[in-house]
């Protein structure tokens, strides 16, 4: 029942969000559902460590280490946001955000509060959804349905370049998910022989994958090539990666980061389910060196958006792109030290991306600008916490010791040299380092300096909870490593090197 439960308190959520009338109430609902989300979410995990893989209705929803993970990180990622929300959109009401639009009921701020508070748990709900879909078909929709319910999200402010980002981030993303369905297809073609089933089972990953050195070789190399560039636009690497820029600026900031932290994850859950059974099918050849390819060219291609970026929120935008690319990097790098490096890659992100846009977030509502050169700088004197979180986070994002990333990035190292990787390996090391020196050179500009002569700004207890408590996390997370958490990574690990 753990499963079914992960899935009805987001759904229930959503719809009493929406017919509430004051917006503490919203908050409180919000904040209790994903607080209660979170506690499930790790006794999957505990339960996964102790019995094994967990399904329902005859396996039609399934989580093994892996799926577990990925509700974890889901739903922490879904607690702190929702926890910064509280904060952030009092800010924008306080300000006046929201007076522009038609008043229907509590007026527009009570509105766009009710669209975002009932969006958000439908979009966690389609990432859980994502980690317990066993069958490839329902995990395809699933993603899409991140979509659907992420596109209001960007578009929530409602200006120009809010509906042009979105309708960007639709059309792209729905071409992507197009190539990802026919590669599903090509799937279910390719194992149709060996299974000799017509029936919704021939989809399900716990079938497909006892069966998968039986598929259809040629079907299985093209629907994976299919499912690289269609979830791959999902997570945003390059050159499938245009829509990031635009959707995590406009989008409110705790939209954007779960845009950054938990769609990700969904994405490549969705690449690493697929890549077991090409593995299983091909040999880990044919895969990992697509994988290389464009992981080694996101990180490529973010590095000069960085280094002379103008606008913060964009700049984070290309840090994800930068951060997905690691990930395909490692899992086409491969071994056990690929995928461990992998998984501690995208276990740490989730943990520090948000923590980033936090940062922005406060100093974007605080100077009403997310430019470079407009803010000038010295906000160390009217922001002290959020510059100090900034400056720290900035470090470790880029993956300087003694935080955590720094970890996973020498763990993929290691895999890329002991797998033979030389040359590639030194290229992933030129790469970190330009787009640690542009990052930390445009943050420190922006956190130091003279004092500009602004107000003390940071009176409230929502966001300094937020970022304190998120840095701490991040801190810790840099020398400690809770014992279950390690064991449901290694889980993870063993179920894509060896495929069950």
């Amino acid at each position: 029942m753990i499963l079914l439960w992960l899935l009805i308190v987001p759904l229930v959520t959503s719809p009493l969000a929406f017919v509430l009338r004051k917006r503490h109430f919203m908050e409180a609902v919000n904040l209790a559902a994903f607080a209660v989300l979170l506690c499930l979410a790790a006794a999957l995990g505990v339960r996964v460590l102790r019995s094994g893989p967990v399904s329902v209705w005859d396996g039609f929803f399934y989580a093994d280490a892996l799926s577990a993970l990925v509700v974890l990180l889901s739903a922490f990622v879904a607690l702190v946001c929702s926890i910064y929300a509280v904060g952030y959109f009092r800010h924008d009401e306080s300000n006046g955000v929201f007076q522009e639009g038609e008043e229907l009921g509590g007026g527009p701020a009570i509105n766009k509060l009710r669209e975002y508070y009932a969006l958000t748990p439908l979009f966690v709900f389609s990432m859980i959804l994502v980690a317990l879909a066993n069958n490839l078909g329902i995990l395809w929709v699933a993603i899409e349905g991140t979509t659907l319910a992420s596109v209001f999200l960007v578009m929530f402010y409602g200006r120009e370049t809010s509906l042009e980002a979105a309708w960007k981030y639709a059309i792209i993303g729905g071409v992507g998910l197009s190539m990802a369905l026919f590669g599903t297809i090509l799937t279910y073609y390719s194992a149709h022989q060996a299974l000799g089933t017509d029936t919704l089972a021939g989809l399900n990953w716990s079938v497909l994958v006892g069966n998968a050195s039986q598929f259809d070789k040629p079907t299985m190399r093209l629907a994976f090539i299919l499912i690289l560039l269609g979830y791959g636009t999902k997570a945003g690497i390059a050159p499938m990666h245009t829509w990031k820029p635009d959707a995590y600026s406009e989008a409110p900031v705790p939209g954007a980061a779960m845009l950054a932290a938990g769609v990700l994850n969904c994405a490549l859950y969705g690449l690493v389910r697929f890549y077991i059974l090409s593995s299983k099918c091909l040999g880990p050849e044919f895969a990992s060196h697509l994988l290389i390819l464009f992981g080694l060219l996101s990180m490529g291609v973010a590095v000069p958006f960085i280094l002379v970026q103008k606008n913060f929120r964009r700049m984070l935008a290309y840090s994800s792109i930068d951060h997905s690319g690691i990930m395909v990097l490692a899992l086409g790098f491969g071994g056990p030290l690929g995928i461990l490096g992998m998984l501690l890659h995208m276990t740490f992100h989730s943990i520090t991306k948000p923590l980033l846009f936090f940062c922005a977030g406060n100093v974007q509502q605080q100077l009403k600008t997310d430019l470079f050169r407009e803010a000038k700088g010295g906000l160390i004197h009217s922001m002290p916490l959020t510059g100090a979180a900034f400056l720290m986070v900035t470090l470790a994002v880029t993956g300087a010791p003694p935080f955590s990333l720094f970890l996973s990035e020498f763990t993929i190292l290691r895999a890329g040299f002991s797998r033979g990787y030389l040359v590639l390996a030194v290229l992933f090391i030129t790469f970190l380092v330009a787009i640690f020196s542009g990052f930390l050179i445009h943050i420190a500009n922006l956190v130091l300096g003279p004092n500009p002569g602004l107000p003390p700004s940071e009176t409230c207890r929502w966001k300094k909870s937020s970022v304190v408590g998120l840095a701490l996390v991040i801190i810790i997370m840099g020398f400690w490593i809770p014992a279950p958490l390690f064991r449901l990574i290694q889980g993870a690990v063993d179920i894509v090197t060896n495929g069950r």
